[in-house]
C-alpha cells in the first residue's frame, strides 16, 4: 500500500480550486525536493478584511463558498494529494496566465518577494477515501501523526487536458 504523511498546507480555496480543476500551479518563493503532499488546508487568509481582493473577481464567489475547510471536532479533513510534476523558475514578469490560478497577478506578485518565481507544477487527484487530520501548527508544512493511503487516487483532470497545460506553459 503507497501512503504518506506529508501534507503541504495552503489556504482553503486554494485547495478546493486545484481540487476541482480551476488551479493548476501553484506560484511559490521556492523550490521542493519531496515530489507528492497530501493538501492540508488552512484558513490563514479568512480573518482579513481585504481577503477576497486578492483573488480574481470571476473566483470571489467560489473563494467565499470555500472559505473555511471542513472540520469536525477540531479535525480537518483532507481530501487530495498532489504531485509535483515539475518546477520552472521563471522571472516574477513571466509568470504563467492567470488561467491557471484564481488569485490575482498583483497578489502574486506582492507574494513572490524575489525576482524569481518557482512555478509547481502539479498534478492533483482525489483520494479513494478522506482523511480527517489532527490540527497541526506547521505553516507551510506539515506531518501527520499516521500515514494516508494514497492507492486507487483519481486524476482531477484527464491525461490530455493535463498535457495541454504542462505543453502551454
Amino acid at each position: 500500500m503507497k501512503s504518506t504523511n506529508k501534507c503541504l498546507k495552503d489556504w482553503n480555496a486554494t485547495v478546493e480550486a486545484l481540487g476541482q480543476g480551476k488551479q493548476t500551479i501553484l506560484i511559490r518563493n521556492y523550490k521542493t525536493n519531496a515530489s507528492e503532499f497530501l493538501l492540508y488546508p488552512t484558513v490563514s487568509y479568512s480573518s482579513k478584511k481585504d481577503y477576497l481582493n486578492h483573488f480574481q473577481e470571476k473566483y470571489q464567489s467560489f473563494v467565499e463558498k470555500n472559505l473555511l475547510p471542513e472540520k469536525n471536532e477540531g479535525k480537518v479533513l483532507i481530501k487530495y494529494c498532489i504531485i509535483v510534476e515539475n518546477i520552472i523558475e521563471k522571472s516574477i514578469h513571466s509568470i504563467p496566465s492567470d488561467k491557471y490560478y484564481i488569485w490575482t497577478r498583483d497578489h502574486v506578485k506582492k507574494y513572490i518577494k524575489n525576482k524569481t518565481a518557482f512555478i509547481w507544477i502539479l498534478r492533483v487527484y482525489k483520494l479513494k477515501k478522506p482523511y480527517w487530520a489532527e490540527a497541526n501548527r506547521g505553516i507551510q508544512y506539515a506531518n501527520l501523526k499516521k500515514n494516508v493511503s494514497i492507492d486507487a487516487m483519481e486524476p482531477i483532470l484527464t491525461d490530455n487536458v493535463f498535457l495541454n497545460i504542462i505543453h502551454d506553459i
